[in-house]
């Protein structure tokens, strides 16, 4: 059975899905609050020959050029010149080095402060800057962050994005839903977008070129009376986008739907 490129990348997703917070706890929070408690002495001896923040700037270089599944602690190793048991007593476990990898590229998204601006542009912005950070990253779409990493990093960027809605009438559990809605709404359409890259790169096709190659079944099997409905929504579509759909339109769309829907809630 021939696996179409949509679904074959959306099982290449969820086999390559790693996670946050496997680790041990005391040692990874150690490792990720380091600028605070003290960097942790790696291999025995005066000398240290490399320092916690290169592993993690080198593992992040791996994933960005060569995807998440490209980082191995030999791998990281090898970059930095070391033994990979020289690695393990800097950093203990790849499920550490992932919280480390997770937290260190989320400290990256802009924090600036939101000043006078409502509160509907301030939440764009927010989406706006985790649209940018996965296209940047899109390896951190791999990761499953149901339990984050609760370092610096995932804590300074939660405070942030909650000083978008403090103040505006919402109580303090549906300020956590409304960021975590827009957060997780970026990750969505970032994924799509990424997906629709990756497709038209597998495929050697551009979206153009894949409408004009099923054009000539389509018009044939998708007559008006069996699809009347698909038929002229999907039309009206696809000649808008020249495409299966528009990663920008649905991010655009959906965006601005959320917020009306927040606008409803502090109305009411």
């Amino acid at each position: 059975m021939t696996i179409p490129y949509g679904v074959q990348g959306l099982l290449d997703w969820v086999i390559m899905t790693e996670f946050t917070g496997a680790s041990d706890p005391d040692k990874t929070l150690t490792l990720l609050w380091r600028a605070q408690l003290g960097e942790p002495r790696g291999a025995r001896g005066p000398k240290q020959r490399v320092s916690v923040d290169q592993i993690v700037d080198t593992a992040i270089a791996i994933a960005d050029s060569e995807g998440l599944d490209a980082v191995s602690m030999r791998n990281v190793a090898d970059r930095l010149g070391i033994a990979p048991m020289s690695l393990y007593t800097y950093v203990d476990a790849k499920a550490a080095l992932i919280d480390l990898m997770m937290d260190r590229v989320l400290a990256e998204v802009p924090r600036e402060p939101f000043g006078a601006a409502p509160w509907r542009k301030r939440l764009e912005r927010i989406a706006g800057d985790l649209l940018a950070h996965y296209a940047r990253h899109p390896w951190v779409l791999q990761v499953d962050t149901s339990r984050p990493p609760l370092g610096p990093g995932v804590s300074d960027l939660y405070e942030h994005q909650l000083s978008a809605v403090e103040g505006i009438g919402l109580t303090d559990l549906q300020m956590d839903a409304v960021v975590t809605l827009v957060g997780g709404f970026a990750a969505g359409a970032a994924r799509t977008a990424h997906d629709a890259s990756r497709t038209r790169d597998r495929s050697g096709q551009s979206d153009v070129e894949w409408w004009q190659a099923n054009a000539p079944v389509l018009e044939r099997v998708m007559d008006g009376s069996r699809y009347p409905i698909a038929g002229r929504v999907g039309a009206a579509a696809g000649e808008q986008y020249q495409s299966p759909s528009s990663p920008d339109h649905g991010f655009a769309f959906g965006l601005a739907t959320i917020l009306d829907g927040v606008e409803r809630l502090l109305d009411r």
